[in-house]
């Protein structure tokens, strides 16, 4: 974040009917595979455009692994490359489950390949109790990795169980005490611990009164862009630094081509829609948090 002077993340959501034109010419009644190959080509092509410009990448799983084996081929395919390119992984897969499974899990995405971790971190649902994901936590010590537990989601339907009352506070906040507490024991130079949390922008209240709950805790903050949060929605997520919170964004950018904002950009090719989407959510970001602040 401070090398690049911004907390934006890209998420990789390829959708394929999303995709732009020129991956759909001479694909008619497309294979799987043909695909996987083309949604890790455009990925490709997105990491080309903003690697210069973020710090890291978030892939969805979901929308490799429909694809099968081709799918997830594709996906180790994109993560290798984002890496060569410089950029961090946080693998968006929401695991979650107990005991011997949530240790394969933790294996899964924390193995070694060489010297480097199929992923920097990983999304983990934790409301299954907290045996579904201490095993992460203890992979991520070992690895040098670290895990985002799904705290205050940026659906509607979150609400339903999330901001169930009881007699300790809200669902939501107890989980929020458990982040706290496990970034607390393993705080590093930055002051944050390798156990975040994942609250949405959408919810901007509870936003920044989970940061002041969860002071040693990184957030990770979806919601920002498509999903209608703004970068003053975001802004109680950060400390007075400008670190504490990274902002993904998905679609508005890797769609951009598709925004009438980015119409005349785009009639050059559609890099350069991606590329101008980048750019706008970082200044959005610089302008109306205090991550303006990185140097």
């Amino acid at each position: 974040m401070r090398d690049k002077r911004t907390p934006l993340v890209v998420g990789l959501d390829p959708r394929w009917d999303l995709l732009p034109f020129p991956f759909h010419q001479n694909r008619s009644n497309p294979t799987p595979r043909a695909i996987a190959e083309a949604i890790a080509e455009f990925s490709r092509e997105v990491i080309d455009v903003i690697a210069p410009l973020v710090p890291a990448v978030k892939p969805q799983w979901a929308f490799f692994e429909q694809f099968g084996a081709a799918g997830s081929v594709a996906l180790e395919n994109v993560i290798t490359y984002a890496r060569q390119r410089g950029l961090l992984v946080i693998a968006d897969a929401k695991r979650g489950d107990i005991g011997s499974t949530a240790e394969a899990y933790a294996e899964a995405f924390f193995r070694l390949a060489g010297s480097v971790p199929l992923s920097d971190a990983l999304t983990v649902n934790p409301y299954l109790g907290a045996d579904s994901w201490q095993p992460f936590v203890a992979a991520a010590r070992e690895r040098g990795t670290g895990i985002f537990l799904l705290v205050k989601t940026s659906n509607p339907g979150g609400a339903d169980i999330q901001d169930l009352k009881t007699g300790d506070g809200r669902v939501f906040e107890i989980v929020a005490d458990q982040v706290e507490s496990a970034a607390a024991q393993t705080k590093g130079a930055c002051g944050y611990g390798i156990v975040g949390a994942v609250v949405g922008a959408t919810y901007p209240r509870q936003l920044a009164e989970l940061r002041a709950r969860m002071p040693s805790a990184w957030i990770l903050v979806p919601g920002f862009g498509a999903q209608g949060g703004t970068a003053q929605d975001a802004a109680g997520a950060f400390d007075s630094q400008g670190l504490g919170a990274i902002i993904n964004s998905s679609r508005a950018i890797l769609f951009a081509h598709r925004d009438n904002k980015f119409a005349a950009v785009a009639s050059a090719n559609w890099q350069s829609a991606v590329e101008a989407a980048c750019r706008d959510a970082i200044e959005q970001l610089r302008s109306e948090t205090t991550a303006g602040k990185l140097v």
